[in-house]
């Protein structure tokens, strides 16, 4: 009897296994700029980017812009305030409303549209700021491409 059928323990053997190897050289050159193309690929195993390359499989290579990554999550960071900053705001009203005369509400609601007039303003700047780097990173994609 073959000893591979009874065995059950252990690494399946592979159907096709890879059996040949082959060594190259490269020079400092070639080497970082094998290395930045590998880095860029983000694969794990340099043998699989190898192959990849030599019969022109395509090789996916994602571009990370640090800027806009930086951009999104400071973005999202005032999105979640500004919400925080709605919920407080209906609670104000509310409060004043329920704890307060009339002519008291009154005056301290004027305050408190001051307050947001002011944010509108803020709100506008991170809009127009948005604008602009989306146009931005419009005409650096264009240019790329």
């Amino acid at each position: 009897m073959n000893k591979n059928i009874l065995k059950k323990a252990g690494r399946k053997p592979k159907i096709d296994p890879a059996k040949n190897r082959y060594v190259f050289y490269l020079n400092e050159v070639d080497n970082a700029r094998f290395l930045k193309l590998f880095e860029q690929s983000e694969m794990n195993v340099k043998s699989h980017f190898i192959v990849k390359c030599l019969f022109n499989k395509p090789i996916q290579v994602v571009h990370v812009d640090k800027n806009l990554h930086e951009y999104y999550m400071r973005l999202t960071s005032f999105y979640s305030q500004y919400r925080a900053v709605g919920v407080n705001y209906n609670q104000i009203v509310k409060t004043l409303k329920s704890n307060f005369t009339e002519k008291k509400a009154l005056a301290l609601l004027y305050k408190l549209e001051k307050l947001t007039k002011e944010l509108v303003v803020i709100s506008n700047a991170i809009f127009e700021l948005t604008e602009a780097f989306n146009q931005k990173l419009s005409s650096h994609d264009s240019q790329h491409k």
